[in-house]
């Protein structure tokens, strides 16, 4: 299963050709793309236009939607978080740490183009697709 991030789901929407965006129009034909609720939030929050907006949300909308936090991932990620500070490494966001830790956590693989992923890779494990 793949988890894609809003980072790529952004790009694509944009109509740009960044690598994530490119390989996310080759697996849009398979059935195993997982669109998570705060990638949706993410996502759908960017649009200006409410017409556009619904089409990107009936697109979304055509694919596995999955919860990503429920307590037992949120204490997860909050270890997660502690482990990578006592290696030195500080993630930004908190929503790239939960949706990571739930990715590790089923093993689903993550396209995403968003470098707070790249220590979660490196550490602890994280899937990603196109490395």
């Amino acid at each position: 299963m793949i988890l894609v991030d809003s980072s790529v789901w952004i790009d694509f929407f944009r109509g740009l050709d960044t690598s994530g965006a490119l390989l996310l129009r080759e697996i849009l034909r398979q059935d195993d793309v997982l669109v998570g609720d705060l990638v949706l939030v993410e996502v759908l929050q960017g649009f200006q236009d409410e017409r556009e907006a619904a089409v990107a949300a009936d697109l979304l909308g055509r694919f596995d939607q999955v919860a990503i936090v429920d307590i037992r991932i949120a204490k997860e990620a909050a270890a997660h978080y502690r482990r990578l500070r006592r290696l030195g490494v500080t993630v930004r966001k908190t929503i790239a740490l939960l949706i990571a830790t739930r990715c590790i956590d089923k093993g689903w693989w993550l396209l995403h183009n968003d470098r707070d992923y790249e220590p979660l890779r490196e550490h602890l494990g994280l899937r990603v697709l196109g490395d």
